[in-house]
């Protein structure tokens, strides 16, 4: 009897029998693909350009159903896992080399209950997918800032976008999720049933089990909000960033102000001149009242010497989307981040030593702004720890070509490891590279222990170990 061999969990080939792949085959709706297959190299190509992985199998699932069949294959036979959902995420766990990838992108269905306030999303959902169906009852849940990012991964890795000084976190507004556990049972998630399960999904990645559906709480938004971006060049970077580290100390929980610092993209309110230089860019939003917001931010104007600025009222869909063209996949992506509890004068003159050596014109500098709801949740409520962080600062490497890998690489280290000092505990799960197996327990922070402990219960063999992975205790 032909067999195929898929790597194993314990680093070695399993081989896996051809009449077992064929069952699986014959009782799932989806396909099951190999290479060579039709809507392989679909299926394991992912955001990052540097992930270029072969799987030896692919279930390409078409429901909860599926990914019950796949996961119970995958444990029986003890196979090297990877979970893709959005596929957006910047270690690229969501494909495993020889392995078996259980393919979730087409599980996109989503639903709004506008009485209810409710929404519910399957995994394959991107954050353009739930706000372009929640707004259009002038409802959202906080989510992130780039419309092709996967719901699924941001939401078990903690989530936070323009509005969640409002309304806090994407997994502080999770309200219940289907999961399949590590022996393919699907389970109910929420407060009331496996409220430990549910704890644990909240900010602990995809350790758990697979989670075939997404419920969230939506609240009142726009759908139009007023929202842009002011622009400074950053010879005076120096001095906008002291004054924003100030200015939003003031802000009350309708307002959001982020830095974004690259080489300026041909924008088109931006003067020729100014294309392809360093600048500095305050990205703001407002939650509430159009006028009021425009009150609150004039004084970002005063800042610096304003190069350009796109600031009005538009749909919040049109500014969740406003960032996509400088996060298009296909090129390559290595990031590094920190947490800050307050941005030091050292910080910012390092910030600003880095950014005027930019090693590529699409690499960027970004703080996101977090404090106001997100702060006010206790640091145990949810797997998600770090409630005391201000600031999110994103060493964002981005580039095209191979040959530029050790440049780009050994820049965005160089400055993640000279900002350190300034740093706050703690690290972003969702910004972490695959090297930095090192940090997992920071990410974590105080909840890690306990996170060991929900592992060793859901998952005691750690077949879900394609991911930041908490190790069970």
């Amino acid at each position: 009897m032909s067999k195929l061999q898929i790597a194993g969990l314990d680093g070695k080939p399993a081989n896996v029998e051809s009449s077992s792949v064929e069952k699986l085959q014959n009782s799932m709706r989806g396909d099951l693909l190999k290479p060579g297959d039709e809507g392989y190299d679909e299926s394991r190509t992912i955001w990052n350009a540097m992930i270029d992985r072969k799987p030896a199998l692919i279930a390409r699932c078409t429901g909860a159903a599926d990914v019950s069949l796949a996961v119970k294959f995958a444990n029986k036979n003890n196979l090297l896992t990877a979970i893709r959902g959005g596929g957006h995420n910047i270690a690229g766990n969501a494909v495993c080399d020889g392995g078996f990838m259980i393919d979730l992108s087409l599980l996109k269905s989503v639903g709004v209950d506008p009485i209810a306030k409710k929404a519910h999303a399957g995994p394959g959902v991107t954050l353009g997918d739930l706000d372009h169906e929640s707004l259009a009852f002038g409802l959202a849940t906080p989510v992130g800032i780039n419309s092709t990012t996967g719901v699924g991964g941001l939401v078990l890795g903690g989530g936070f976008g323009w509005l969640s000084r409002k309304y806090g976190l994407t997994c502080d507004n999770l309200t219940a999720a289907d999961v399949v556990l590590a022996d393919g049972s699907m389970v109910r998630a929420n407060e009331k049933d496996n409220a430990d399960l549910f704890w644990a999904i909240r900010g602990g990645g995809g350790n758990f089990g697979v989670v075939t559906r997404f419920e969230f709480n939506l609240f009142p938004v726009g759908p139009n909000l007023l929202s842009g971006l002011i622009v400074f060049s950053l010879k005076e970077g120096k001095q906008v960033l002291k004054k924003y580290r100030e200015f939003i100390k003031t802000l009350g929980d309708d307002s959001n102000v982020w830095v974004v610092i690259r080489k300026a993209p041909p924008l088109p309110f931006l003067p020729e001149d100014v294309h392809g230089t360093e600048i500095l860019a305050l990205a703001l939003c407002h939650a509430g009242d159009p006028d009021e917001g425009n009150k609150i931010f004039e004084p970002l104007r005063s800042f610096g010497t304003v190069l350009g600025e796109h600031v009005g009222v538009q749909p919040f869909t049109d500014w969740q989307q406003a960032f996509d063209p400088l996060l298009t996949p296909g090129v390559r992506n290595y990031w590094k981040s920190h947490n800050f509890t307050d941005l030091s004068d050292k910080a910012i003159d390092l910030v600003i030593k880095y950014a005027f050596d930019l090693p590529s014109p699409h690499t960027e500098i970004f703080f996101g702004l977090l404090g106001g709801q997100i702060n006010r949740v206790d640091a145990a409520a949810t797997a998600y720890a770090h409630r005391e962080a201000e600031l999110v600062l994103n060493v964002h490497g981005r580039w095209e070509d191979k040959a530029d890998d050790d440049k780009c690489i050994k820049w965005s280290r160089d400055f993640f490891n000279e900002t350190q000092p300034y740093a706050s505990s703690g690290v972003y799960v969702n910004f972490m590279t695959e090297e930095e197996e090192d940090r997992i327990e920071s990410a974590f922070g105080l909840n890690y222990e306990r996170l060991t402990k929900v592992k060793k219960q859901y998952d005691p063999k750690n077949l879900f170990r394609m991911n930041q992975n908490i190790k069970p205790a």
